[in-house]
Parts: C-alpha cells; structure tokens; sequence
C-alpha cells in the first residue's frame, strides 16, 4: 500500500466520525453571503482548516479516552426514593458482602500458592499447574467481587505453540476476566504500587511479560522474549493488547504491529462491555487502579461478552501493519466498536514528526491542487 493510499484511508475513516461543523455553526454564518466573507466561506478554503475546527469543536482522539457519563434519570419526586435504597443496598450490603469474598478469596489463594511456590520447586510440571490453576481461582473470585456477568462465545483457548492472542483494551480487568477462563502469559506496562508487587511475584509464574513504555531497551527485550515464549509447547497462551492503552470500548485505535509480525498465527478476541450497571473503562490518568475496583465494586454488576473469534494468519503479499488492522476490523465488527486512525500512544506523548509531516504534506497537496484550479 502506497503512502497516498494510506494518507487517503485516514482521512476516510476521519471523516466518518467527524462531527459536522455547520451543526455548531450560528445560523447567520450559513447563509448565503452578501458580500462579506464569513466563517463559513473562510472553513471552504482548505479540507484542513475544516479539520483543526472539528477537532475544536469535539475531536475523534479525546473521545476515545472519555468516560461518558449516563444520563440523570433519578431526579424526580417519583424515582429517587427508589435511587437512594439502591445506593442503600450497594453500598451498605452488596460492597462489604463483596469485600469478604474477595477477602476469602485472598486467604485461599495465598494459603495455597506460597506452599505450592516453594514446596514444588523441584517438579516443575505440577507445581506450573497448581499455580495456573490458583491464578484462574483468584481471578474468578475478582470477577465475583463485581457480581460480574461474563458471557463468553466461541471455543476456549489451548495452549499450543506458535500462537498469540489479541484483544482489544479497556481496562486492566480484561484480563482479569480472560484470566479466569484460561491462564494466559500477558503483555502488560510495569505498574507501581500493590498492583507492580503482584505483577513481579504472582503473575511472573505464570509467564507475564512486563515493560515501561518510557524505556526504548524495554522494546527490544520484549520483543526476544515474544518470539521465546511462543514456541514454548507448554507455555501458557500468549495474550497481548495491540493498542498499547485503554480506550473507552466505543473506539479502537491503531494496533501495534509487534503482534504481528511473530511469524504465528493470531487469535482475535473481542471484549464489550453493557453499560447499564457501571462503566468499566479506566481512565489511568484520572483514576488509580484501586479506586477503580471501588467503583466497580460498588455498582450492581459489570456485565460483557467476551468473543474468541477466528485464528488469522498473514496472507500472500500482506505487510505486517495491514495484517493487524485486518485483525482490528474483525474485532472492530464483532464488538461494534468505532475504528479511528490514532495511536494510542499520543496519549503520553507528542505527536511524532512523521505524523506532523503526513498532515504537512496533505495540507501541502490541497494548496496546489486549489492553485492549479485557478
């Protein structure tokens, strides 16, 4: 694909999710002009004027890392008596009755896995199985500690070499819910705090690979250690989030190529999540991990489905970068998500200078084609 040809299907799939600028317009500015230039006629000038105003106006890379808020439905005389019982029972009954299952569920797994870690060090088989199977528990007692109702479609998957599976981000209790059903090696950024400590003890066991975004040598390790695990037979399923950071589940960004170009073959996985209880998205930057599981905790559920799709494989003449956006559409349909052409990474950092040179080159293109016309 030639680079005009991938400037091109950007702009497309902005376009469609481009909110239409006359809508914001006063109405005095849309009608027909009588001799005087107006914000209308000065937006006609270049698609790319157009653009910066519609990213003004509501821009398709904020609202991917937006919670949007549900509607008020409560503030009436009739409904909310009834809102503040349910605040009642959420808070005062369903939070400590969760907080004691996942207190229990703290006390089992820790009573088993530091014997099972210790004492089965010589017999590696076992002690790699005891220990996937009391991860899967301890995940299963999370998920309960949200009421969570997960509906999962397609077959389970095994574990088998030369395999990687994907999915698409929203939080870090993706994983948690795929965790539950099959203990999966993932890919995850380093985090501080409690959530790092599980990260380099419990997790490490069962093959998870960590690395800090902010560190250039962390890529190229990461990337030896993929192309190891995966041919590993009796390594645990290789999981990874392409889009490197969580997105609001309306929209997928750009996938990251590194999955993709393992020479295996890749398994999609689709996850969306109904947002009548409770909205899973994590806003890292907002919130701490802890005080999402508090949200989550005390809400009525969380409820999704998670779907094991189709294994793919890279076709005849496909680049590595076409093979995971043709993964991302297949994710995209199936979990009715908005695709839109922004890296994730943005998010942390500037934009590159070959993203500045792209836009540069396109605004570049339209001036001449316009002056040519004249």
């Amino acid at each position: 694909m030639s680079g005009s040809e991938k400037l091109t299907s950007s702009s497309s799939e902005l376009d469609l999710d481009r909110p239409n600028i006359e809508d914001y317009l006063p109405s005095s500015s849309i009608q027909e002009p009588r001799g005087k230039l107006r914000l209308r006629d000065l937006l006609d000038i270049s698609p790319t004027l157009t653009e910066a105003a519609g990213a003004i106006v509501d821009d398709s890379f904020t609202r991917c890392f937006k919670s949007n808020p549900p509607e008020p439905w409560n503030w009436n005389v009739y409904l909310f008596p009834l809102w503040c019982c349910g605040v009642v029972v959420r808070y005062l009954i369903l939070f400590p009755s969760r907080v004691i299952v996942l207190t229990l569920g703290w006390i089992i797994f820790l009573s088993s896995f530091i014997p099972v870690h210790i004492l089965l060090k010589g017999q590696d088989e076992l002690r790699k199985k005891l220990e996937r199977y009391l991860v899967e528990l301890m995940c299963s007692f999370f998920v309960a500690s949200w009421t969570g109702v997960v509906k999962y479609h397609g077959p389970r998957p095994s574990r088998r070499p030369k395999q990687v599976f994907v999915a698409n981000h929203t939080s870090m209790i993706d994983f948690i819910i795929l965790e539950q059903m099959t203990a999966f090696a993932v890919i995850m950024q380093k985090h501080p705090g409690w959530v790092g400590l599980l990260q380099s003890t419990i997790l490490e066991s069962v093959g998870c690979i960590w690395f800090n975004r902010s560190e250039a040598k962390d890529r190229e390790i990461v990337a030896r250690k993929l192309r190891e695990h995966i041919q590993g037979i009796d390594n645990n399923p290789l999981l990874i989030f392409p889009e490197g950071t969580c997105v609001n589940n309306h929209y997928t960004v750009m996938f990251k190529k590194g999955a993709f170009e393992l020479g295996c073959t890749v398994c999609p996985i689709a996850i969306k999540y109904n947002k009548i209880f409770v909205d899973a998205f994590w806003n890292s930057r907002k919130q701490s991990f802890t005080t999402h599981l508090l949200q989550l905790m005390t809400s009525w559920a969380v409820v999704c489905d998670v779907w094991y799709l189709e294994p793919q494989t890279l076709k005849a003449g496909e680049t590595p970068i076409e093979f995971a956006e043709r993964v991302r559409d297949i994710i995209s349909v199936r979990a009715g998500l908005k695709k839109v052409p922004w890296d994730g990474y943005l998010k942390y950092s500037r934009p590159s200078p070959k993203h500045r040179e792209q836009k540069q080159q396109s605004f570049a293109e339209s001036m001449l084609r316009r002056l040519q016309e004249r």
